[in-house]
C-alpha cells in the first residue's frame, strides 16, 4: 500500500466524523428547541454550548479532511510520454517518442542520456487543492553528455516540440497578459533526464506539483545499474 492510499484513510475518517457530529448538532438543535419551549432556560444554554462545540467539530474535521484531499490529489501523476531507445553508435541514440494519444516521433540525439523540458503552469492552493491539474507543454527533447568538458565541446543535439501552429496558447496568454489570469500561481521550467541503454524503455509524468518525473522500466533499470525515479 503506498503513501498516496494511507492518504485517502484518514480523509474518508476525517469525513465521517464530521458529518457524524453534523448530525449530533441537528439533534442537538432540536433538543434545544424542546427546551427553549418548555421554558428550561439553563438546559437550553447547555444544549447551545454543546451545539456550537459539535458544529465546530464538524468544521475542523471536514476541513482537514478537504485538505488531506488535496494532499491526495498532488500525489497522482498524468503519463506525458513514452521514450524507448537504440544505439546506433557510440554515443548516438534514436529515440522513439510515443504520447499517451498513440502519436509517435522519431528523433536522434548525441550523448550519455536524453533530458526532456516543459513548461509549467502551476495554480494557486485554492485551485490547486479543488482539484485543478496544472498544464503543460512540452518544450525540448536533448541529449546531454556526463562529461562536463565534453558536454561544453562536443556535438550537441536539442529536438524543439514547436507550437507555433496550435493557435491558442493559454501559456502564451499568461506571459503576455499575467493579470488575465489572476488564479495562475507560477509559470516555470521542469526537467528530467536518465541514462541511455539500448533497448531501453522510459515512462515519463507529470506530478500535480508540476515536477517532472523519469523513471526506466525494470529491464531498463538493471541495465542502468542504479535507481533512478524512485
Amino acid at each position: 500500500m503506498d503513501w498516496s492510499t494511507w492518504l485517502r484513510m484518514p480523509m474518508t475518517v476525517l469525513l465521517v466524523l464530521a458529518a457524524v457530529f453534523l448530525l449530533v448538532t441537528l439533534v442537538q438543535l432540536v433538543v434545544l428547541r424542546q427546551h427553549l419551549h418548555g421554558g428550561r432556560r439553563l438546559a437550553a444554554m447547555w444544549r447551545a454550548l454543546l451545539c456550537l462545540t459539535f458544529f465546530a467539530l464538524a468544521l475542523l474535521l471536514g476541513g482537514t479532511g478537504y485538505a488531506l484531499r488535496g494532499y491526495r490529489l498532488l500525489s497522482e501523476e498524468t503519463p506525458v510520454v513514452d521514450i524507448d531507445a537504440h544505439i546506433l553508435s557510440p554515443q548516438r541514440w534514436a529515440l522513439t517518442l510515443t504520447w499517451p494519444d498513440g502519436s509517435t516521433r522519431q528523433v536522434q540525439v548525441a550523448g550519455d542520456d536524453w533530458n526532456i523540458e516543459a513548461i509549467v503552469l502551476k495554480w494557486k492552493l485554492p485551485a490547486l487543492l479543488s482539484g485543478v491539474p496544472p498544464l503543460y507543454r512540452l518544450d525540448r527533447l536533448s541529449g546531454r553528455y556526463d562529461d562536463a568538458a565534453q558536454e561544453a565541446s562536443a556535438p550537441r543535439t536539442v529536438i524543439s516540440f514547436d507550437h507555433a501552429d496550435d493557435g491558442f496558447d493559454l501559456l502564451d496568454l499568461h506571459k503576455q497578459y499575467p493579470d488575465w489570469l489572476p488564479e495562475v500561481d507560477t509559470l516555470y521550467g521542469s526537467g528530467a533526464f536518465l541514462p541511455l541503454v539500448d533497448q531501453g524503455h522510459y515512462t515519463v509524468s507529470l506530478m500535480r506539483t508540476g515536477a517532472l518525473v523519469a523513471r526506466p522500466d525494470e529491464a531498463t533499470q538493471q541495465k542502468i545499474g542504479q535507481p533512478f525515479g524512485g
